[in-house]
């Protein structure tokens, strides 16, 4: 275990030193390999590890998931979304804050990254709330908050690769993420509801949308809908596979932003390169959290954290309570990929071993991670806020979302004591 805490302890050292994540984590593994082994077989791993993450058939969904997004994106989508929201649930006091949350929730299931719908949410919703009357802490804490639901509501890339890593079923993860995305959106809608409730000047009631008002704001995006719609229950139902998902996706996404006219060419060389610029950012920092993995495999770690819950004599569900806490804290200094490709080889062989159920452990992981998106003092998203909203102080974003980390921490609390939330839809999955 020495060797792991030593290898663990540089890598963060050599993060804070601002080394890229990816080449700490590849560095550590390759050194730490090497001294323990032999550099012959550093050098082999290394190779070892590169070529297979290049050629693995299944991390095709990567990229394709990732260009579907950006297609979308490009449409500006984002808008059409706020405005089905904001037409169902503007009139309610808090309600633009509701219908914030809302289309955070649709458009993280086509973009799948927390930062980039948190940054496209504010742009079209921070201003009308602002108009309206509503106060800063509550406009900021719902896009924040919000923008954390874009990893866990599938198709989501945190999840793909947590799969890669535990050789779980994508079909199953994806299922796995439905219900508990649906009460991620409902305790944060309750949030706004307590922030309103105790001061109801925070956000005021909009005018109600008539009927046919509601109806041509749904028209508008009843064709994402149905795109991930189609997605999810054809590898529900078993009629493609993920990969096969991914690619009709990324096709679809194409026709849709070309046929509403919002891309041309410069548009689609850009969706291109930021689609390539993404994916190898991924995929350099899994090749280096797998190289890091492939040391720590060496060592004796999995296996004496399992020593040593047998040795303390641990209730399993503390031991998750613990994971969830560390994971909580490395989210104050690494993004979300990172930290994921970092700990779930060490961690889901104790799980595993625990006699959890890895799907539902997944779940469990993107939930906290997703926590750690607004957490203080390093929230992700509320930096993101911060650089789009230069006008506001990053004190006020982090009081705005205090009440979304209260209904936070009550969410995990409810996954990890009913399961079934997580299992239930899976179990259907072929």
């Amino acid at each position: 275990m020495t060797e792991s805490l030593i290898a663990l302890a540089a890598m963060l050292v050599l993060v804070f030193a601002r080394v890229p994540v990816a080449f700490a984590m590849a560095l550590v593994g390759f050194i730490g390999l090497g001294l323990l082994r032999n550099w012959n077989s550093a050098y082999a791993m290394a190779g070892s590890v590169i070529y297979e993450s290049g050629f693995q058939y299944l991390l095709s969904v990567l990229p394709l998931f990732i260009l579907m997004g950006n297609f979308v994106t490009k449409s500006r989508m984002s808008r059409e979304l706020y405005a089905a929201a904001h037409a169902l649930l503007g009139h309610r006091r808090g309600g633009l804050a509701m219908s914030t949350v809302l289309a955070c929730g649709g458009f993280g299931a086509i973009c799948g990254s927390s930062l980039a719908t948190a940054a496209t949410m504010a742009k079209v919703a921070y201003p009308e709330m602002r108009r309206l009357g509503y106060s800063e802490e509550l406009a900021t804490g719902s896009i924040a908050a919000g923008g954390t639901l874009g990893i866990l509501i599938p198709p989501s890339i945190i999840m793909v690769v947590y799969c890669l890593l535990t050789e779980q079923s994508i079909g199953k993860m994806f299922a796995a993420g439905v219900l508990p995305g649906i009460v991620a959106i409902c305790c944060y809608l309750l949030a706004v509801n307590w922030v309103v409730r105790r001061d109801p000047k925070a956000g005021p009631k909009g005018e109600r949308s008539t009927w046919p008002q509601i109806r041509r704001a749904l028209a508008r995006v009843w064709a994402v809908l149905a795109l991930i719609a189609m997605l999810m229950g054809g590898i529900y139902g078993g009629v493609f596979t993920p990969a096969e998902a991914a690619g009709i996706g990324a096709f679809l996404g194409f026709l849709f932003a070309l046929f509403r006219k919002s891309l041309t060419w410069a548009g689609f060389v850009e969706v291109v390169v930021e689609s390539a610029k993404t994916t190898g950012m991924i995929f350099m920092v899994m090749i280096g959290a797998l190289m890091l993995a492939n040391f720590i495999n060496f060592t004796s770690l999995p296996q004496d954290l399992l020593e040593a819950v047998e040795h303390f004599q641990l209730n399993p569900l503390v031991v998750i309570v613990i994971i969830c806490l560390i994971y909580i804290v490395l989210g104050c200094v690494l993004e979300s990929m990172s930290m994921i490709l970092l700990t779930v080889p060490v961690f889901y062989p104790l799980v595993q071993a625990l006699g959890f159920d890895l799907i539902w452990f997944g779940i469990i992981v993107v939930t906290v991670t997703e926590i750690s998106f607004i957490t203080p003092p390093f929230g992700m998203n509320v930096f993101v806020l911060r650089g789009v909203l230069p006008n506001v102080s990053t004190p006020t974003i982090f009081r705005g979302v205090m009440p979304f980390v209260v209904s936070d921490f009550f969410r995990i609390a409810i996954l990890i004591a009913f399961p079934a939330i997580s299992l239930y839809l899976p179990s259907f999955v072929r």
